[in-house]
């Protein structure tokens, strides 16, 4: 072998060649480079760029998601905030709406009336406030005579009436002659009264004689004695003879000795007469009645389950039925007994009569109080009227008056409870609200016209 050939090789490679073979290297390994760059990824690989890039799509989803939602929320606050801010102020356009309808109604209902009209018309303004309401209880009852001030005139003995001075209806004095008759039982009264008289003074004059003899010792006592019992037995005869007459209503010194007078027995009116010029009357008949109207009697027809509200001395108001006029008084009389036919009891009320308004026979209805409670919102009872078959009351608001629909509840006449439709303390008319009433009237037909 050749001695150059047993060289080793890189003895035998210079140094140029080994600058080529690592530029033939580098441009390889360039081209296999380029080569894996081009062709399919290995499944390995491949997953591993999938797992990359779904990481990277997740992270990606999940930022894009969030800032979604982020947006949506912001959305939501900033729709929320927009749509309280539009609804507060829908609610404050509905507010102004409903009260510039509530002051157009009011301006169209109102009732002008100024402040000198309403003094012209005599009208009172008032607040509505609470009150106590007294519950009543209604009774029937009727005007009588009261029975302690009303006598039955009867004469006393039978006789022809000579003469009647007293007439129906006519005010009458204690003592006063009402008529006269002609009695002959009286006549013979009177003629025994005065025999009776003559004998006492026969019997005195015995007497007095009998007792100066006896003093100057001429009679014997026996004698004077004699005369002193007759004149006693005289005077008891008199005496006798007057209680007679007196009994009978007679004056025992008329000259007529028939003539009989009946009298008044006190003040008072002629209610009924039963007797007339040349009748013939009975004794113990009666020709007339004569009743004191200063004070009567109203009885009231008490049901048994009312009995325990009616008391003496409860006050009560007592109301005509047939014109306007009432009174008051206090149950002075209950009944203990329950008629059997109308089960009902009598209850009766004294009262005072000066003006002889309350005529017997007069029927009234009587109101008792049964029960009394607070009511927080009443009225006057005369500023309730109706309108359009509703109790309204008539608010006061500056240049007149506006109708309120109300609900009423309980009254004692003088007060009404308002259970809805007015506040405490709201002005309306009270007397005199018959007069905007009556304005609204024009002012309707004016408008309708």
């Amino acid at each position: 072998m050749n001695t150059e050939e047993r060289k080793p090789f890189a003895e035998r490679v210079g140094k140029k060649q080994w600058i080529a073979i690592a530029v033939v290297l580098v441009l390889g390994l360039g081209a296999g480079a380029m080569i894996l760059r081009t062709s399919p990824a290995k499944p390995e690989a491949a997953g591993h760029s999938e797992a990359a890039g779904h990481g990277d799509g997740e992270h990606h989803e999940e930022g894009g998601k969030q800032a979604k939602e982020e947006g949506k929320d912001h959305d939501h606050d900033h729709g929320e905030a927009k749509g309280h801010a539009d609804n507060e102020h829908h609610e404050e356009g509905k507010d102004k709406e409903k009260a510039a309808t509530s002051e157009h109604k009011e301006d169209e209902e109102k009732i002008a009336f100024t402040d000198e009209q309403v003094k012209a018309a005599d009208m009172t303004i008032e607040s509505a406030g609470p009150a106590r309401i007294k519950s009543s209880l209604q009774l029937p009852g009727e005007i009588k005579f009261n029975e302690d001030r009303t006598a039955h005139v009867v004469p006393r003995v039978a006789g022809v009436v000579d003469s009647v001075s007293a007439d129906l209806g006519q005010e009458v004095k204690r003592g006063q002659v009402l008529a006269v008759l002609s009695s002959p039982s009286l006549s013979e009264q009177r003629s025994a009264l005065q025999s009776a008289q003559r004998r006492l003074e026969l019997a005195r004059s015995t007497y007095e004689r009998e007792k100066k003899l006896w003093e100057e010792k001429i009679s014997p006592q026996q004698d004077y004695l004699q005369a002193q019992q007759a004149m006693q037995e005289a005077q008891i005869a008199v005496a006798n003879a007057n209680q007679k007459l007196l009994a009978l209503g007679a004056t025992p010194g008329s000259s007529a000795l028939g003539r009989y007078e009946l009298r008044a027995p006190f003040d008072g009116m002629v209610v009924e007469k039963h007797i007339s010029l040349g009748e013939s009357v009975g004794e113990a008949v009666n020709v007339f009645t004569i009743s004191d109207l200063s004070t009567v009697w109203a009885e009231i027809s008490v049901a048994a389950n009312n009995l325990n509200l009616v008391r003496i001395g409860e006050p009560v108001s007592i109301r005509s039925s047939a014109f306007d006029q009432t009174a008051t008084g206090k149950v002075s009389y209950v009944g203990s007994l329950i008629g059997a036919q109308t089960r009902t009891a009598t209850a009766r009320v004294t009262l005072t009569n000066p003006q002889r308004i309350w005529r017997p026979g007069l029927f009234v209805n009587v109101e008792l109080v049964a029960s009394e409670t607070d009511a927080p919102v009443t009225v006057s009872a005369e500023a309730v009227q109706t309108v359009e078959d509703k109790p309204t009351v008539f608010l006061r608001v500056p240049g007149g008056f506006v109708p309120q629909h109300v609900q009423t509840g309980r009254s004692d006449g003088k007060r009404i409870e308002i259970v809805s439709g007015l506040k405490p303390g709201a002005a309306y008319a009270a007397s005199g609200s018959f007069v905007v009433k009556s304005q609204q009237g024009k002012s309707s037909a004016t408008h309708t016209h």
